[in-house]
């Protein structure tokens, strides 16, 4: 019987072919996902989970109103709580689902259920922070305005994973958890009837933006991840309305993907100089009579278009003089994020 091995040309590399044999076969075997993929359940589920009515409708609802309620009091636990229980998956995953298997009734539904859920849910949390207004906004509600390319991350690997989960014999329930927790589609949505309500534009905008990056790279994740699993496509006759459809739908998201770099290239920017600040102000400005003092209350202000700024208030506790001054000054040089930055300390009077 003939090897399966050729070691004709040097008998001592048998071992090393076989050793790397064995772990190909296992990386594999390890990463595999398409023998426990269920190709006809798994549809079935998505096309189930994508309509908003009766309970699911109820259950939205409700979800919206304890995430508000988070927002409100600043809780992290009860808007973890809020994800956990808010139905939004169904549509955003059949969206993709749809697209990548060439369904366009499963595109329709999709698409239609999505503008619902997002009308419910923005006129829910109107109506919340109507009657209960936020004293002071919240880090809560901060965090949902301001989103960057690491939300496009976070949102296609959560989507992925959420697509990996739903394609298993056996769902894995803490996959679909854990990813509505770490995409968050539910404060986006809360954040922007807060906006609404106190009639803040920058705000609403902010986390309808930052929901629409979540939801179209989840949808983008899944689209990848049934596509190299070749689940089975539906064909038509009319396939230049499909590929028009691909499309489209491809162009929003890298539209959606541009202003989001553009976030976090200024955030990046922002760090590199409130790091700069920091460093110079334990450099130079703890040196002086109450130093520690001074650094702990100095202010950083940042601003990508205009000049950034470093406020020092002694509060009369020390008089700096002119000439140190013009020292601490003349040291921002040393620094290539500051040396455009203006120095502002405050006098005794």
């Amino acid at each position: 019987m003939e090897s399966k091995f050729d070691f004709s040309d040097n008998p001592q590399d048998a071992p090393k072919k076989q050793g790397l044999t064995f772990k190909l076969g296992y990386l594999r075997q390890l990463f595999d996902i398409s023998k426990d993929t269920d190709y006809a359940a798994t549809l079935e589920a998505v096309r189930q989970d994508i309509p908003f009515r009766g309970a699911t409708a109820w259950v939205l609802i409700c979800s919206v109103f304890i995430a508000c309620i988070g927002l409100n009091t600043d809780s992290t636990a009860v808007v973890i709580g809020a994800m956990l229980i808010a139905p939004l998956m169904g549509p955003v995953l059949g969206t993709g689902v749809g697209l990548a298997i060439n369904d366009l009734d499963m595109i329709k539904s999709a698409t239609q259920n999505f503008v619902v859920m997002v009308l419910l849910s923005a006129v829910t949390a109107t109506v919340f922070f109507l009657f209960f207004p936020l004293q002071q906004e919240s880090s809560e509600l901060l965090a949902r305005t301001q989103p960057d390319i690491r939300d496009v991350f976070i949102a296609f690997f959560g989507g992925a994973a959420l697509a990996i989960a739903r394609t298993k014999k056996g769902t894995i329930a803490s996959v679909i958890f854990g990813v509505a927790i770490a995409t968050a589609l539910m404060p986006p949505l809360c954040t922007i009837g807060y906006g609404i309500a106190v009639g803040n534009v920058s705000y609403a905008l902010g986390a309808l933006y930052l929901f629409f990056i979540n939801a179209t790279f989840i949808a983008f994740a899944s689209f990848v991840v049934v596509k190299l699993l070749r689940f089975p496509m539906i064909h038509y006759a009319d396939s230049k309305r499909r590929r028009f459809v691909v499309r489209v739908v491809s162009f929003f998201a890298v539209l959606v993907m541009i202003p989001a770099g553009v976030t976090f290239i200024n955030a990046l920017g922002e760090n590199a100089f409130r790091k700069q600040a920091n460093a110079y102000l334990d450099t130079h400005v703890s040196t002086l009579p109450y130093g520690d003092y001074l650094v702990s209350s100095a202010a950083i202000q940042y601003n990508r278009k205009s000049e950034s700024q470093l406020l020092i208030n002694p509060l009369g506790l020390v008089q700096i003089d002119s000439t140190t001054m013009r020292v601490l000054e003349q040291e921002l040089s040393a620094y290539d994020k500051l040396k455009d930055a203006k120095l502002i300390i405050f006098s005794k009077d």
